[in-house]
């Protein structure tokens, strides 16, 4: 039994169906739609693969050509750099160019007056400069021949393009916005043998899109990069050179960061003047990297002055530094070497808290990885050192080292350590800066996993 209103002809149930189906235009918005998401899911996985500026700023370059453009181009304004919108009252604005791709067929110029890595001035009325004021998105689709110096968006490019490869020109500026800020701006280009950009069209909204994914990536590694340097500073404002021996030894020292890959850590070392013409040399490495372990490892040295001054033994300092130390939460535990050195007895007595032995490289025979005893790291609560001495004569170098000179992931170790045993003897009069030198080139890692700190002491005839 039908219901009611059913039958021949074009019935309700038919009419609900033909409201229900898309029409033309429904259809290509969703598959606008489709091809909008696909393309942005695409730039997420090709832009900001890693946390270099550089290299995600090439990464957009390369999205853009040849999808969008012959050629593009990526300025990254400096940090200090006004929001879009605000007058720029302190003269041309300042950008640096970090990437610029292009297809094979465009020629670039042989001197190219901005290439990467350089800084650029855009004058106020230059179309750079209108695009990152406003924020907005810039065209212009005007011919290599326009006077040099019009302003126009064709001088971005006029001396880096072959004009007889290039043609005619349609210049987009895409402006590059993360956190609510502007920090650079995207530049592309189409030849004349391509098609023009087209004023207020759906590319322009496409580009925009992109653009915005592509700079909050950058704007992650730019930020990644200001904490790096910020923590640098901090750290060698922290790791002050080590304080003046006496006259009857000569030291060297060097600190070397593990590069860009990881975050700065905690190595730090320390020479305090003592009486009866002693000298006490520290070595440590405070576990973690960036800026807490940078403070934490300035918070160990002023501790270990402090208590150094009361002329206690080494075992006895490391015992007072660890009960001092874990005393706190914040602090983070730390390994440390103590060597006191007594020239005029010709000996070091030694103590550790978990960090590796010292090397003792001698003008007659091998190196040899010295024997002291391990405790535990300071802040742990557990400290129970031990002291030995061994003999430390003139023209012997004294070497303390942090785990960043002979760790490798790759290997145990006692293998690692055993490439100290193989260092080549002093030669009596070599400079204990060149002797540095040469060690550091003889044993390093070609990319080093961790910082390096070493302390090399020599005692003077």
């Amino acid at each position: 039994m039908r219901s009611e209103g059913s039958g021949a002809g074009p019935g309700n149930g038919e009419a609900v169906r033909a409201s229900a189906a898309p029409g033309t235009g429904d259809l290509r918005d969703l598959l606008a739609e489709r091809e909008r998401l696909v393309l942005l899911n695409e730039a997420s996985e090709r832009i900001g693969t890693s946390l270099d500026l550089e290299a995600t700023c090439a990464e957009l370059a390369r999205f853009a050509v040849p999808r969008f453009a012959d050629l593009a181009s990526v300025e990254i304004l400096p940090p200090e750099a006004l929001p879009a919108g605000l007058t720029l009252s302190s003269g041309p604005l300042r950008a640096q160019r970090t990437a610029l791709e292009a297809v094979p067929a465009l020629r670039l110029g042989p001197e190219t007056p901005a290439p990467v890595g350089t800084w650029v001035r855009h004058q106020p009325e230059c179309p750079t400069s209108q695009c990152l004021e406003s924020g907005l998105v810039l065209l212009d689709n005007r011919h290599s021949g326009s006077a040099p110096g019009d302003g126009t968006p064709a001088e971005v490019f006029s001396c880096e393009i072959d004009a007889g490869a290039a043609g005619g020109r349609s210049v987009l500026l895409v402006p590059l916005r993360a956190r609510g800020q502007l920090i650079g701006v995207l530049s592309l280009l189409r030849s004349a043998h391509g098609v023009s950009f087209v004023p207020f069209g759906e590319d322009h909204a496409m580009i925009q899109a992109v653009a915005d994914r592509a700079a909050r990536s950058i704007d992650n590694a730019r930020r990644h990069a200001l904490a790096q340097d910020l923590t640098m500073e901090l750290q060698r404002a922290l790791l002050a050179e080590p304080g003046s021996p006496h006259a009857n030894l000569e030291l060297a020292s060097r600190y070397l960061p593990c590069g860009t890959s990881a975050m700065v850590g905690g190595d730090w070392f320390e020479t305090i003047r003592l009486s009866f013409g002693r000298t006490l040399l520290v070595i440590g490495d405070v576990m973690g990297h960036g800026v807490e372990a940078a403070v934490d490892m300035s918070a160990y040295r002023t501790l270990l002055r402090y208590v150094a001054a009361t002329d206690l033994p080494p075992h006895r300092i490391l015992r007072q530094l660890d009960h001092l130390t874990s005393q706190s939460d914040a602090t983070r535990p730390a390994t440390c070497l103590l060597a006191l050195v007594e020239p005029a007895r010709h000996r070091a007595t030694f103590a550790s808290a978990g960090h590796l032995p010292p090397t003792l490289l001698r003008p007659a025979g091998t190196a040899q990885l010295l024997s002291v005893p391990t405790g535990p790291p300071l802040g742990t609560g557990l400290g129970d050192y031990e002291a030995v001495v061994h003999p430390l004569d003139p023209g012997q170098v004294l070497l303390l080292y942090t785990d960043g000179l002979v760790e490798r992931r790759t290997e145990d170790i006692d293998a690692s350590l055993a490439r100290l045993t193989r260092l080549q003897r002093p030669r009596s009069g070599t400079p204990l800066e060149q002797l540095l030198d040469q060690v550091l080139a003889d044993v390093t890692p070609a990319v080093p996993d961790d910082d390096i700190a070493v302390l090399a002491a020599r005692i003077q005839d």
